[in-house]
């Protein structure tokens, strides 16, 4: 009898494991693997929205792409209220930090676009309010499809539960700017399954979102990214030899790690049009070492898988423990088995002077990282910050076998597309 993998032609997996000896080699403030101290007198994009994680416009084959030579990004957004009484601490000064820690919970996906890949403008909301069939629009994918303007945007519908979701729409330009026009049927795809994916019943601190569609550059088939974490009761995890790995005497102790259950999903199509889904095993898990492995995603390089995703400081398990950033490894097939990047996993951390300094970078196959600002000190102390809410400075990544390097830095917010397609 055949598995559920084989009857799509694909060939069943372990997942690679992410141990906690890998974890042990991550060193913050390397600078081959730090991100450049953000100024606190950064711009801000808009002083009326936040915006935070950025999807750039992109093919199947991740490519980042303009449309008649405007570049367009997608951006979890969120209105800022200056002057609302919820707002106002008891001067009745503006508290931004609370209305920013507030975000998620009002997250909206709004769309940008640019004649220069920066300096971005606000086109608006995607969807008509009422479209999305949950209170929270959270991160995923926006992919053009064809020279038509067709848009295919894989989000996560979130509250109540968690689903992988798609809309369908289509871009239209002009010489003076960008629309989006549809995105009004939003069809559901796939939840986790509590097997292989833990479900809120199960954990209710469970993750299940950020689905990054991508052609099989091998196989030619459609598969999607997602992050979740490993099915099973919340703290019934074992953390053994496997997920420990080869520790000096003395890092046997794993604590309370049993709760850290992060892993990188995978779903392969069973149609052209990926309407229809199946799930297949994890990646790539990291049991007893992280409890998040967000927004992941490729760079297909060098005949080689490069897979990022990332990771906070507080969702480290006991006894492991590494910055905010960028955690990568590699492999030459899509099912692995894959290695840490750089030993460890880290690939882009914020320096530990400004812990909070950037999140939610996005790798691109051109090297370059995109990222937004959340906090900035202000004074040396670190007590007074700066609340971002907006595009972080562009990074340049140089990748070589099983290492990365830090090698520029650039505008804030600098997306260039890859490649331009001149729509009919």
């Amino acid at each position: 009898m055949k598995t559920t993998t084989e009857k799509f032609g694909v060939t069943p997996h372990q997942p690679s494991l992410w141990t906690r000896a890998d974890a042990l080699k991550v060193r913050a403030d390397d600078p081959t693997t730090t991100q450049p101290l953000v100024r606190a007198d950064f711009p801000v994009l808009s002083n009326d929205v936040f915006i935070w994680d950025t999807m750039p416009l992109r093919d199947l084959d991740g490519n980042v792409t303009s449309v008649d030579g405007w570049s367009v990004i997608f951006t979890l957004t969120a209105d800022r209220h200056p002057n609302d009484p919820q707002y106002l601490d008891e001067d009745g000064n503006y508290d931004i930090l609370r209305d920013w820690n507030d975000r998620h919970g009002r997250a909206k996906m709004y769309y940008w676009f640019s004649r220069t890949g920066k300096n971005w403008e606000l086109g608006g909301r995607v969807m008509a309010e009422g479209v999305s069939p949950t209170a929270r629009e959270w991160a995923g994918t926006p992919i053009l499809l064809n020279d038509r303007g067709e848009v295919d945007l894989y989000y996560t519908a979130v509250t109540p539960g968690a689903t992988i979701v798609k809309v369908r729409g289509r871009v239209v330009t002009t010489e003076h700017g960008v629309s989006m026009v549809g995105f009004e049927k939003v069809k559901p795809l796939f939840e986790a399954d509590g097997k292989m994916y833990q479900t809120e019943a199960q954990n209710a601190f469970w993750g299940f979102r950020d689905p990054w569609p991508f052609r099989d550059p091998n196989d030619g088939k459609l598969y999607m990214l997602f992050e979740g974490n490993v099915a099973g009761e919340r703290g019934s995890h074992k953390v053994g030899e496997a997920e420990i790995g080869d520790v000096p005497p003395g890092y046997e102790d794993v604590g309370n790690s049993r709760f850290q259950t992060a892993c990188v999903g995978i779903a392969v199509a069973r149609d052209a049009d990926g309407d229809d889904w199946e799930m297949l095993p994890p990646l790539l898990t990291a049991v007893g070492v992280n409890d998040q492995t967000e927004r992941p995603h490729f760079v297909f390089q060098d005949g080689k898988y490069y897979l990022f995703t990332i990771s906070h400081t507080f969702t480290y398990g006991d006894g492991v423990t590494g910055p905010d950033g960028v955690y990568g490894f590699v492999a030459d097939s899509l099912f692995g088995p894959y290695v840490p990047l750089n030993g460890s996993g880290l690939v882009l951390g914020n320096p530990s002077s400004q812990p909070f300094q950037t999140y939610s970078h996005y790798v691109m196959p051109n090297g370059l990282v995109t990222s937004f600002i959340d906090s900035v000190p202000t004074d040396e102390t670190g007590t007074q910050i700066r609340v971002g809410g907006t595009e972080a400075p562009t990074v340049g990544l140089k990748i070589k076998g099983q290492q990365t390097f830090v090698v520029a830095e650039y505008d804030y917010g600098y997306i260039p597309p890859m490649l331009d397609v001149t729509l009919k």
